[in-house]
């Protein structure tokens, strides 16, 4: 692929989308750690002083993927929380919560990576604008949340928030088994210990909800 210098927004937008695209596709074909700035850097066509243009690092390339993942999975985290509307039974929202993160795989298979990876090793600049982006959103998700639980004011409703995202979290990197693993579980003694992502999930989340309810 032949890129030369852009001149316009668009431009420059065509090219982080290229740049993102090529650094997913080698994120779901080799693993984030296998992944090298310059492998992105081929991938999409560039040269690496080239990429230096838009991203310092493979982390703030990751960072902003994650950005535009987590604008997606907010949209329609609203637009399901408004279907419920007010006071859903908990099993209700639990199922409809993990139906919405069910809708988002590529935006939870780099949640995992968020605090380990993503930020740990991106610019100042960088973290400001994600930062300012996560608390926008998750404000505006959390005042969603109190209006589907009216009693999840404020504080409430953003414990909820921090302690859904640990859990699926978790539960979706346990979902990804190696053939070592899945040889394990098959054995009787340890199918106790079986992840099953979608029951475990809303199991989990009815329980941080009804302890939720349950605090003064």
């Amino acid at each position: 692929m032949n890129w030369k210098r852009a001149r316009t927004d668009d431009k420059k937008n065509e090219r982080k989308e290229a740049i993102f695209h090529a650094a997913f596709t080698l994120f779901k074909q080799k693993g984030y750690d296998n992944v090298s700035f310059n492998g992105i850097a081929n991938e999409a066509g560039f040269t690496k002083s080239n990429m230096y243009r838009y991203f310092s690092s493979k982390e703030e390339i990751f960072l902003n993927i994650f950005a535009e993942l987590f604008e997606g999975w907010f949209t329609d985290c609203c637009e399901e929380l408004h279907r419920l509307g007010e006071n859903p039974s908990i099993a209700d929202f639990s199922k409809s919560w993990v139906k919405v993160i069910k809708n988002h795989p590529q935006f939870m298979d780099l949640t995992p990576l968020l605090f380990i990876a993503l930020e740990k090793n991106s610019s100042y600049e960088q973290l400001l604008e994600f930062k300012t982006l996560s608390k926008d959103l998750l404000f505006r998700l959390s005042t969603e949340i109190s209006n589907v639980y009216p009693e999840f004011q404020g504080e409430k409703s953003f414990q909820f928030l921090n302690l859904s995202f640990a859990t699926m979290s978790n539960s979706w990197a346990a979902k990804s088994q190696n053939d070592a693993l899945l040889k394990i579980y098959q054995q009787e003694e340890f199918m106790m210990m079986k992840p099953n992502f979608e029951p475990d999930l809303i199991a989990a989340l009815e329980i941080i909800l009804k302890g939720l309810k349950a605090s003064d």
